[in-house]
């Protein structure tokens, strides 16, 4: 076989192997980074959870005390007659 050839082939293997560890580690770096990604929408998530949990709490507060507010006038009238 010729030197030339030879030199071709060792080039090709080269290239081919380098290839194929750029593609490795570029697909270990978006996999570590979808991960990531994921946990920051986990996190996201369970705020969301707990602000509509609060927003409910709130609701159900805001009710009692009108319901409290209109029981008071009522006294109140009662009261004065």
């Amino acid at each position: 076989m010729s030197e030339e050839v030879l030199v071709a082939l060792i080039g090709l293997a080269g290239s081919g192997l380098g290839s194929v560890l750029g593609i490795l580690v570029s697909s270990k770096l978006t996999q570590y980074r979808l991960e990531q990604l994921e946990k920051k929408v986990e996190v996201h998530n369970k705020v969301i959870d707990r602000v509509y949990k609060l927003e409910e709490r709130t609701e159900l507060q805001e009710e009692k005390i009108k319901s409290a507010n209109r029981r008071i006038e009522g006294l109140e009238r009662r009261a004065e007659a």
